[in-house]
Formats: structure tokens, C-alpha cells, sequence
């Protein structure tokens, strides 16, 4: 009998591709979304492009008592926890809501998936726990120091996951892993990146201002310290992200890390700037695309590229598709997207 998997967030952008990773490795996911940024048509997408029926709960994870039930009824060996408000501008504006939805929701979360037996937990963290730190590129050892609010509630939850399973008695074993940027979709074009509400990440916009959604793409600062001046990013496949989640949870339910946490980054060690992306798109599209310069935004920082040799190292993975083919998937995505109507959805 295949081992159940918890995935909050799992109608969302990187969730819904986890999902698929999980049917794809044997394992049956059970999702959990408020469904707040995501449309209820993915799990019917995600259906048809797995060949299953997926079990699927609308719950908010700081439902403490929603959540016992779900899991007396559902008992998962392993959790992928993705659910949380992830705009950085958005964070340091609204900081308590940052803080309750993500911070909250994950102790919610973890106290509840310990009392029914706790098990393997992989978390969605995020490079931007290492703050505006001097090196490049950046590895786990360094400090974590977040320069915005949206970094310091994935550094706070990192840290609420690795007191509770180094706690005497704790059942549970933990692997964050911090993200750089996820962009792309899956090769079938039934999901891809799709936020209910303006999307916050560069991909998403960019392919808005392609298809006349927006009118020009705004790029937030052009004076950092880069090549370029524009920021400059690790852009990650996110089937490649999908994947890594699926070795961390097999190599913590196989005994393959002897510490009760972990943390490990997730790129590919090559950097791309702001306007490269653009450049990418272009070509892809055959055509420029109108463009404005604005002030830099709260909280962002010039560059973010991961040293991605200690997952290779732990995990055995290694993205395996470049910037090429994450606009290629993206822009196809949006065609797909754009024929079924998909983005005329209330829902």
C-alpha cells in the first residue's frame, strides 16, 4: 500500500507539480489547500494528468482541530508543507498577516502532524532566510539573516520545525529546503504557475505583458551591483523543484539523514538577470516587449544564487533543465491556459 503524503498548498504553483512527482514516485498524495491562490480547476487538471483520483481537503492550517481530523482520517507517513503568503513587497507591508498565516498555520501544522505520529517533514523555505549576505554564491553554513518580513517568517518557521523534532520524545524528522526561484510549468501544459490574485514573480508578469494583460513589464531597480543593474537571480525549473521534494521525503523515510534537521538550498548555481529573462521571453516570442524602470522594491536584495552541491551531495539531485526550457514550458503554459480560458475563471 502506497504511503500517504500530506501537501499543504498542494493546488498551488509548486504544490500541484509536487503532487504529480509524488503519483510519479508511488506515493498518494492527500492535499490540503484554503484555496486562497489557487483555482479549484487544478485538482481536476492534476487528475487528468496523473490518470488518479485525488484526495483533496479545503482547510485552512491554522484549523488546528480540522487538521487532527483530517489526519485520524487520513494518516500520512510524510508531510510536504508549501502552504504560505510568499510576496516579499506584500510582507513588509502587511507584516501580522505574514506572520499569523505563515508562522501560525506552521506551528498549527506541525503540533497536529506530531500528535497523530509524526513522520517525515519537508518544508518549503526560502533563499531569502539568507538575508543581503555578503558571498556569493550562497550555502547553507552562512548565517540566516532576513531583510524582510516574508524571510523572517520562513526562517522562524525553519526554526519552530527544527526545535520540535530535536525536542526528547519527537517523532518526526525535518528537511527545509530554501528555494531560489521557481519559474516554468509542466510539459503538458495543464499547470503551471496561475496565482488567483496579481501574480508577485517575475515569470507570471512577464507573460502577462506577452499575452496584453498588462500593459508594460515594470523592472523594480536598475542600479544594483550586477552586470546589468538589474537583480539577478537562480531561476529553478519548477519540475526539477517537484523532484527534489520527492528524493528529500524518500531519503528521510529511508533513514538517510541521521540529524533530526536539516537544511539544504535548491538552484542551479547559475545567475540570470532581470533583463536576461526579458531577453529570454523575446526570443522565444519573436518580439520585443514594452518595459518601464522602476524604483528598487522593500526588501529586495541585488543578487540571490544558490550553492547547490549539498543537495547533490545528500539528495543525489541536480536540476536538470535551464532558463531556455523554463520560459519555453512557461510560455506554452500560457497558451494552454489562455485557450481553455482558464484566466477568464472566477474560480
Amino acid at each position: 500500500m502506497a504511503d500517504k503524503i500530506l501537501v499543504t498548498g498542494g493546488l498551488g504553483y509548486i504544490g500541484s507539480h509536487c503532487v504529480v512527482a509524488l503519483c510519479e514516485a508511488g506515493f498518494e498524495p492527500v492535499i490540503v489547500d484554503n484555496h486562497s491562490n489557487a483555482r479549484a480547476s487544478v485538482l481536476e487538471r492534476l487528475e487528468r494528468l496523473t490518470g488518479q483520483s485525488l484526495t483533496c481537503y479545503d482547510l485552512d492550517i491554522r484549523n488546528r482541530a480540522g487538521l487532527e481530523t483530517l489526519l485520524q482520517r487520513e494518516p500520512c507517513s510524510g508531510l510536504i508543507h508549501l502552504a504560505a503568503f510568499k510576496a516579499v513587497g506584500e510582507s513588509v507591508a502587511r507584516p501580522l498577516m505574514y506572520y499569523d498565516n505563515n508562522v501560525g498555520g506552521s506551528v498549527s501544522l506541525f503540533d497536529a502532524f506530531e500528535a497523530a505520529g509524526g513522520g517525515a517533514i519537508v518544508f518549503s523555505s526560502s533563499a531569502t532566510v539568507y538575508g543581503d549576505v555578503d558571498a556569493e554564491p550562497l550555502h547553507e553554513a552562512l548565517p540566516v539573516q532576513p531583510t524582510n518580513p516574508y524571510g523572517q517568517t520562513k526562517s522562524m518557521m525553519e526554526q519552530v520545525l527544527a526545535d520540535m523534532v530535536r525536542a526528547p520524545g519527537a517523532r518526526s524528522q525535518g528537511l527545509a529546503l530554501r528555494y531560489f526561484n521557481p519559474a516554468g510549468a509542466h510539459d503538458s501544459a495543464l499547470i503551471g504557475e496561475d496565482p488567483k490574485d496579481q501574480p508577485n514573480n517575475l515569470f507570471p508578469i512577464i507573460v502577462q505583458v506577452a499575452v496584453g494583460q498588462r500593459e508594460s513589464l515594470t523592472i523594480f531597480g536598475e542600479d544594483y551591483d550586477t552586470p546589468d543593474g538589474t537583480g539577478v537571480r537562480d531561476y529553478i525549473h519548477v519540475v526539477d523543484l517537484a523532484q527534489a521534494h520527492v528524493k528529500a521525503l524518500q531519503a528521510l523515510l529511508s533513514g538517510g539523514f541521521d540529524a533530526p534537521f536539516t537544511a539544504l538550498n535548491l538552484g542551479t548555481g547559475t545567475p540570470y538577470s532581470v533583463r536576461e529573462v526579458v531577453s529570454a521571453f523575446e526570443a522565444e516570442l519573436g518580439r520585443s516587449l514594452p518595459q518601464t524602470m522602476g524604483p528598487r522594491r522593500p526588501g529586495d536584495v541585488a543578487t540571490l544564487l544558490a550553492d547547490p552541491s549539498a543537495a547533490a551531495e545528500r539528495l543525489g539531485w541536480t536540476a536538470e533543465r535551464g532558463l531556455e526550457a523554463m520560459v519555453t514550458d512557461a510560455w506554452r503554459w500560457a497558451g494552454a491556459a489562455r485557450q481553455w480560458g482558464l484566466w477568464d475563471e472566477d474560480t
